[in-house]
């Protein structure tokens, strides 16, 4: 066991760096919601809260992340799908920062990084 989140759900996303995992959107109930959470990777312990997304959606498959920046994109919530794009600061607590848009709103995107 290494440790609970700070609000259980189903249907979250995540993205990491070296040092963080990051959690993000989720599900409780039938209702979506736009908390994000994170641990610290090299240690056990609990979620801490990091902030909050934007939009409240859930369904989002991934972020991708270059260990600074963090990149979330579409999801889903009781209006349909989504097509915000926004970004963290992995390593600073904070609410999400919008990215712009996708071309087409996806209630489950994927993302990679290299």
């Amino acid at each position: 066991d290494f440790g609970d989140l700070t609000v259980g759900c189903y249907s979250p996303a995540g993205l990491s760096s070296e040092t963080r995992g990051v959690i993000f959107g989720g599900t409780i109930a039938s209702n979506t919601i736009n908390n994000i959470e994170y641990i610290t990777i090299d240690t056990t312990g609990n979620a801490t809260d990091f902030g909050d997304l934007s939009s409240i959606r859930s369904g989002m498959t991934g972020g991708l992340t270059n260990n600074t920046r963090g990149v979330m994109a579409g999801g889903s919530s009781a209006s349909g799908r989504s097509n915000v794009i926004e970004y963290i600061t992995i390593d600073t607590t904070g609410n999400a920062t919008d990215f712009g848009d996708i071309t087409l709103a996806r209630s489950a995107a994927g993302g990679v990084s290299g």
